[in-house]
């Protein structure tokens, strides 16, 4: 069963070994076990990402184990992940548009039995160790910032820094609206938010506490549906990784995935292509 279909997996391979340096062979005497090709430790790797299984269950006689861990952490080092990401975005507002003046902003806890960084006690799972991501995405539900931090970690705490990584340059491809309208849930409605929010220039609609309102208000809608999405990974919905830099290598791939998802979907009712999938669902 594979784990993405072939539409998605294709070209987010090929890209991702175009940014790929060219690796020199210095061996002196150029004896040493042939390298496994990256398009085949890709393969595992999305795999692991998706399914959320160990590295040892994804492996054959051709890819060992300790082969995928070494070859994550050399990406994770050269930092091609990210760079991916970012064009996987760039294009994305290039060829349909990102809505980026109306953003929503939400987090969502997830399991993380194994403890390490970005690990906290979960409020909603009996206390046990568990992972916040904090997400930003623009209207349509593209991921643009993600943030990991301990679930017992407060929303409107987490809000801040999310707000400094999207007007980052080296997180989200320019040019961004002086004053984007962000909408929050009550989770948000705290007054060093507001005050926040205000030395920034930015007019949010939080939602006030106490108050039922329905999930389409403000478009929050889009944000639920991306949390959604990020955890049909089961490396995201159930974190078994220690490190900080390896959660966000697989964030990243994962917002990926749900960019060029979108992508071909809003594409499929006016183009057509030899790959062209069947239909619009893609899994």
């Amino acid at each position: 069963m594979p784990a993405v279909p072939s539409c998605l997996l294709k070209p987010v391979r090929d890209q991702f070994l175009a940014l790929l340096p060219e690796r020199e062979d210095r061996h002196p005497l150029g004896c040493h076990n042939p390298r496994i090709p990256d398009e085949v430790v890709f393969d595992r790797l999305v795999q692991v990402l998706v399914f959320g299984c160990g590295y040892e269950r994804a492996v054959d006689e051709h890819c060992s184990a300790t082969t995928l861990r070494r070859r994550r952490d050399e990406w994770i080092k050269l930092g091609v992940m990210e760079d991916l990401r970012l064009l996987v975005l760039s294009s994305c507002d290039r060829m349909i548009g990102l809505e980026l003046d109306h953003l929503i902003a939400d987090g969502c806890i997830t399991k993380a039995p194994a403890g390490g960084e970005c690990a906290g006690r979960s409020p909603v799972d009996r206390g046990k160790q568990g992972l916040k991501r904090s997400q930003l995405t623009e209207a349509h539900g593209i991921p643009l910032v993600t943030e990991p931090a301990p679930a017992n970690t407060r929303d409107h705490t987490l809000l801040p820094a999310t707000l400094d990584a999207y007007r980052d340059p080296g997180k989200v491809p320019g040019p961004l609206p002086e004053h984007p309208r962000p909408g929050l849930d009550a989770g948000y409605d705290y007054r060093p938010v507001r005050d926040d929010l205000a030395g920034r220039g930015t007019d949010a609609r939080i939602t006030r506490r106490g108050e039922k309102v329905p999930i389409q208000a403000g478009g929050r809608w889009a944000v639920e549906r991306t949390n959604s999405w990020m955890n049909n990974c089961g490396k995201l919905r159930r974190r078994t990784e220690r490190r900080k830099t390896t959660i966000e290598f697989y964030i990243a791939l994962a917002c990926i995935f749900v960019t060029v998802r979108h992508l071909i979907r809003q594409a499929w009712t006016h183009h057509r292509w030899d790959t062209r999938p069947r239909t619009p669902r893609i899994r």
